[in-house]
């Protein structure tokens, strides 16, 4: 699920009908157990996510260091690196390859989505009192 797939749905369920608090007050649970199983989901991916994250850094890492097999180099498509890079270089070619800035940027990504489910759960647990005071204010400028 991309973010702007969970932003739609967000934009759907969220709205709160005024005129029917009682059923509202009734989908809070479903709604909490829909963003929950959301939450779970993504973050199992994000878990994945830092899986390939570790794994792009281990194979860049041996190739940079020149400890890479010519087999794997043939494997993985790469052409030998030429330069002989000093061990506290290393980082800047690392922090700089292509594999391992779109790995941390969809590593950001995923956290970024599991931020806002965790926010809307937060939301939605606190959904029943918004509503309870809807009703007393309503009770309060009826006279009752």
């Amino acid at each position: 699920m991309t973010l702007n797939d969970l932003r739609a749905e967000l934009l759907k369920d969220m709205g709160l009908d005024e005129t029917a608090l009682d059923s509202e007050s009734l989908r809070i649970p479903q709604l909490h157990g829909k963003y929950l199983n959301f939450l779970f989901d993504e973050r199992l991916l994000l878990s994945k996510y830092e899986g390939d994250l570790a794994r792009t850094t281990r194979v860049k890492w041996e190739y940079y260091t020149g400890k890479m097999s010519d087999e794997e180099l043939q494997q993985r498509g790469l052409e030998p690196f030429q330069l002989k890079v000093l061990r506290q270089d290393i980082s800047v070619y690392m922090d700089s390859d292509e594999d391992i800035i779109k790995a941390r940027q969809r590593l950001q990504y995923q956290r970024e989505k599991i931020s806002l489910l965790e926010e809307v759960i937060k939301e939605l647990n606190n959904r029943h009192w918004k509503i309870r005071n809807a009703i007393e204010w309503r009770k309060f400028t009826s006279g009752q």
